[in-house]
């Protein structure tokens, strides 16, 4: 057996490597949680995990070698993809590595190519009975304000309110990357992400649904979990997908009045507020190990704690030498 669990891309993600070493001590006693980076030396979840390796980036062709060289060598039975840039190229792989013994938490990448071109979202929210916000001309809008977003972004990066004619400036026209949609005020709506763990098999297991009262730099810094009347309509619509696999994290605005749902993103990793949920009572990472490593079933969970509150703030890992 192969009782490791390997974190990639771990950069900042200390406390999900944290996570992933109680659940693991508890059920496989003697497993080990390693973690990857490019500059590992400067990974604060690297310095946290029970071992760290370098890699090549990931759109390295030594990439994918050097993660199945480690998977060998270290026993490592499943791996936890963390960032955008590597879920289509470790999508692709999955069986490859499924025939060398090591499990790859991942969704399909049929499904995750869908995620990552933010293009393709609101035709997959549709085809779920789930509004999206709709998609702007930018060169014909007259209505203000509208949203600018990259259609394969992430974190946050390159996102901006575009209040009036004069910010459409050429630059941001022609861009390829930039897809413009209606403007969702956060007077009138709230916004959500909820945490969803799908079973191997694209089954729903778990939804917690997560406010976000306020976010830095693309991620969440204060949220609060809550029993909002949109969790059956998500139950109804998303609770058997095609190539969903272990932790999905969906974005919605709210409207306060009507309760109208809007879906604006799906992201197949964990996301940086996840933690929240655990501490809820969501826990992703032992359901994981228990699905992917020791083969149990997931049964359906909705017993987890609303109206729970995280702060989140910095902290450090202090590292004596020469680390840059």
């Amino acid at each position: 057996m192969r009782p490791n669990v390997l974190i990639t891309s771990a950069g900042r993600r200390g406390k999900l490597v944290s996570l992933f070493q109680q659940e693991l001590r508890k059920l496989l006693p003697d497993g080990k949680v390693f973690a990857t980076d490019h500059r590992p030396d400067l990974s604060v979840a690297c310095h946290l995990a029970d071992g760290a390796f370098a890699v090549a980036r990931v759109d390295d062709a030594e990439y994918i070698p050097q993660l199945q060289d480690l998977c060998e060598s270290h026993a490592v039975g499943l791996i936890v993809p963390t960032i955008d840039p590597e879920l289509e190229l470790l999508a692709r792989q999955r069986d490859e590595f499924a025939a060398a013994g090591v499990q790859i938490a991942i969704s399909s990448a049929e499904f995750v190519g869908v995620c990552r071109d933010k293009r393709r979202t609101p035709t997959w929210f549709a085809g779920r009975g789930l509004t999206a916000p709709r998609l702007v001309n930018a060169r014909a809008v007259t209505d203000f304000p509208i949203f600018a977003k990259p259609y394969n972004g992430s974190c946050g990066q390159g996102v901006r309110v575009v209040a009036l004619p004069s910010e459409l400036t050429p630059n941001l026209l022609d861009d390829p990357r930039m897809m413009f949609v209606e403007y969702l005020s956060p007077a009138e709506h709230d916004e959500y992400t909820v945490d969803m763990y799908y079973s191997h098999d694209g089954e729903l297991r778990c939804l917690v649904p997560r406010l976000r009262i306020e976010t830095r730099a693309g991620e969440v810094s204060k949220s609060r979990t809550a029993r909002i009347d949109a969790i059956d309509m998500l139950l109804d619509r998303l609770g058997s997908v095609d190539g969903a696999r272990g932790c999905i994290t969906l974005q919605i605005f709210v409207h306060r009045r009507s309760d109208v749902i809007y879906g604006i993103e799906v992201n197949p990793r964990f996301g940086g507020g996840y933690p929240l949920s655990y501490e809820a009572g969501a826990n992703f990472p032992r359901w994981l190990i228990e699905e992917y490593l020791l083969g149990k079933p997931v049964e359906f969970c909705d017993d987890w704690e609303s109206e729970l509150t995280m702060l989140r703030y910095d902290d450090h890992v202090v590292v004596r030498g020469t680390a840059a």
